[in-house]
């Protein structure tokens, strides 16, 4: 089979599986939702305080688009470990590199588009609540912010996938994840140095603030979660490339 014909059939499997598709759809939905009800609410009560990191706020909803984002990488993947779906995918392309990589070429594809739709409507949605505290594209940050959101969201994908084959299991890599980026770094939130701001989630998000602290700044941050999206998709190389499927 072609490496092409090996990427259409992996874009049908993206297609067809309605808990990946509906992961894809809840990055975009959960993010936007979030951001009309926390900026509705809170937007310019925020903007207020002397602190007040307008750019960083106009992207907060990110951290529920994340929770999608992993979402959706781990169930991409999780699939072929149902019913001996793996075996099936591996008897029609059993060139298990060129299997892998389309798999993760896709989930990439798919996530960055997504994840850059969902940054950029993020933003300017947000920005209507936020009335003479609104900023625009134009301001320093703002477009570095917007793409960097969406790469955030890919890396975060592509981090759950590869852990996803590692795991075999999409509901392992879920109870590892979530609770991680939504506990661990909220109790490490505010420490701005040391070993902190090498968590894939705090590293990534550095590039939604205005001005980074500590010794990382806004891309080195968003190289560090790339390091650590790397390291799962070389860990998930290694198990589809020894282990039986």
């Amino acid at each position: 089979m072609s490496t092409t014909a090996v990427l259409r059939s992996e874009w049908i499997k993206i297609r067809s599986v309605r808990s990946v598709t509906g992961s894809l759809i809840a990055v975009l939905l959960a993010t936007l939702a979030m951001t009309v009800l926390a900026l509705s609410i809170a937007g310019r009560t925020e903007a207020e305080k002397a602190d007040a990191d307008l750019i960083f706020n106009a992207f907060s909803a990110l951290n529920f688009g994340q929770v999608a984002a992993i979402s959706f990488g781990a169930t991409a993947i999780s699939s072929e470990y149902l019913n001996g779906a793996l075996r099936i995918s591996l008897a029609a392309v059993p060139r298990r590199n060129v299997f892998y990589a389309a798999k993760m070429a896709l989930v990439g594809t798919s996530a960055l588009v997504v994840g850059l739709v969902t940054s950029f409507g993020a933003f300017l949605v947000g920005q209507m609540f936020m009335g003479e505290y609104a900023i625009g594209l134009g301001e320093p940050g703002v477009l570095r912010a917007v793409f960097g959101g969406g790469i955030y969201l890919t890396l975060m994908a592509l981090f759950a996938a590869g852990l996803a084959v590692l795991m075999r299991s999409a509901v392992a890599v879920l109870s590892l994840l979530i609770p991680f980026v939504l506990i661990v770094s909220f109790v490490v939130g505010d420490a701005s140095g040391g070993v902190a701001q090498y968590l894939p989630d705090k590293a990534g998000q550095l590039v939604l603030h205005q001005n980074a602290m500590g010794s990382l700044g806004p891309w080195s941050g968003l190289a560090v979660t790339a390091a650590w999206a790397a390291a799962a998709l070389l860990a998930g190389w290694w198990a589809i490339r020894r282990r039986d499927a």
